[in-house]
């Protein structure tokens, strides 16, 4: 299977941008892609999908084994033509000093050519050493070929594939100049959302439109042909999905976007049909028997969310009523009494009894490692008496504030931040509200208990 990996030598280095476009050109010239983004992220997948027309898949090592990372990518990628896999921050960068979470740990277990972005800002004969360092710090990792970005022009182009060529041996792919063009407005958790820009398609096509000249494509399909096969698939999956048991309602919307393709599919193959929900326009809730709320940026939304008195009362009452609802992060803060943002305060839902404020800084951010309590409504059974704890992420920058009564809590924060540093899932009748992100993956799956929990409760 035709495979590249695009990793880069340090964050912003213009890598995603880089990737949406090559996507939506080799899609354009009828080719069936794959997309994969390694870590934990909501924000690029959601324009890697666009840009592809399929679903984006995310690869962990935090959360995933590595037999179960293979096994993903064989199996999404069994339909392709050619598969993407864009890293995160540099190509050696993990959280792990021996380097075993990094994108050059991925790239070696998928078996991946690498085509290095290099930001050549203020850069000429300086990307020789660059380049030579990386190839040098792991021979293992074949760097197929470099795209150079934010090129000045045509002479600090003709310098920089001078020196690539006098001393290296590996093939520049491409020269992308500076454009203004080529920006995707950023947020405190990356660039913004394709679910809330409007154009995320003709931003899309723009993008392509410029690199097209200035990417060998017929290069690139040229070494992702001559990648190694991946690893097999270890066993067969079942593609029948059942019967639908259950109806959840799903917020999605400009608001509430953050919901992992993988988890979706692990709901739908549990017996749940999805029902989506506009928390900005629909004024009520359909026929379900629960409801999923995922993270987003509700704070840019939030005089909109205030506005839909009638749906907040809804999802208020439906609460009360002991109907089973998730809440991730944006959803803890639709389902708390206010949100507070730039000096402005607006009524949500009301069914906790807290408010949540945004900060400047991040209030919990990364990687975290819960052990259940007890309380949780749908949780991981003991291990050997032990309380179950699983690896998970969170990257929020609101905090609880204004308790106005004890909370009970489905988490011990072992790692990470949770709710106040110790706790995290709050729990009020058949509700979870967690400013963690669940992942439904062997160590975890979420997805099933939560639809067997949703049916006991009819």
């Amino acid at each position: 299977m035709p495979h590249l990996y695009f990793s880069a030598t340090h964050k912003s280095s213009g890598k995603t941008t880089l990737t949406l476009g090559l996507c939506a050109i080799l899609v354009q010239r009828g080719l069936i892609v794959q997309a994969f983004k390694k870590g934990p992220d909501y924000i690029d997948p959601l324009w890697l999908s666009q840009a592809t027309q399929r679903a984006c898949h995310n690869l962990d090592f935090y959360t995933m084994h590595e037999q179960e990372i293979t096994d993903n990518v064989a199996f999404y990628a069994q339909n392709s033509q050619l598969s993407l896999i864009e890293g995160n921050k540099g190509l050696y960068d993990g959280v792990a000093l021996d380097g075993s979470d990094s994108n050059a740990a991925l790239v070696k277990l998928l078996h991946a050519p690498v085509i290095l972005v290099l930001d050549t800002q203020g850069m000429t004969r300086g990307v020789a050493p660059l380049v030579l360092g990386y190839q040098q710090f792991d021979p293992q990792i074949h760097i197929a070929g470099i795209i150079f970005n934010k090129v000045g022009g045509k002479r600090h182009e003709g310098k920089l594939r001078a020196v690539i060529e006098h001393y290296t041996d590996i093939p520049v792919v491409g020269a992308v100049q500076r454009d203004s063009q080529l920006v995707i407005t950023e947020r405190h958790l990356g660039l913004i959302p394709s679910n809330e820009d409007k154009q995320a398609q003709t931003k899309i096509d723009q993008i392509a439109e410029i690199i097209r000249p200035q990417v060998d494509i017929e290069q690139l399909i040229e070494i992702a042909n001559k990648s190694p096969d991946f690893p097999p698939l270890s066993k067969p999956r079942n593609l029948n999905l059942p019967n639908k048991v259950v109806k959840i309602g799903i917020l999605r919307d400009a608001a509430f976007g953050f919901y992992y393709a993988g988890d979706l599919m692990a709901l739908e193959a549990a017996g749940a049909e999805l029902i989506p929900i506009n928390s900005l326009s629909d004024q009520t809730l359909p026929q379900i028997d629960g409801l999923f709320i995922g993270g987003g940026f509700p704070e840019e939304k939030m005089e909109e969310l205030a506005k839909n008195i009638v749906l907040k009362q809804a999802i208020y009452q439906a609460i009360e009523n002991n109907m089973p609802v998730y809440a991730e992060c944006g959803g803890l803060m639709y389902l708390a009494r206010h949100l507070i943002w730039q000096d402005k305060i607006c009524k949500m839902v009301g069914a906790l009894p807290l408010d949540t404020v945004m900060q400047t800084r991040p209030q919990g951010r990364g990687y975290v490692r819960l052990r259940e309590t007890g309380h949780h409504l749908w949780g991981l059974p003991a291990v050997n008496g032990q309380a179950a704890e699983f690896n998970a992420h969170e990257f929020h920058y609101s905090k609880v504030i204004n308790l106005t009564e004890p909370l009970t809590f489905a988490y011990q924060v072992l790692r990470g931040s949770g709710v106040d540093g110790q706790h995290d899932g709050i729990v009020y009748k058949n509700t979870l509200a967690s400013y963690t992100h669940l992942r439904d993956v062997a160590d975890n799956h979420w997805a099933q208990r939560f639809v067997n929990f949703v049916k006991c409760c009819f």
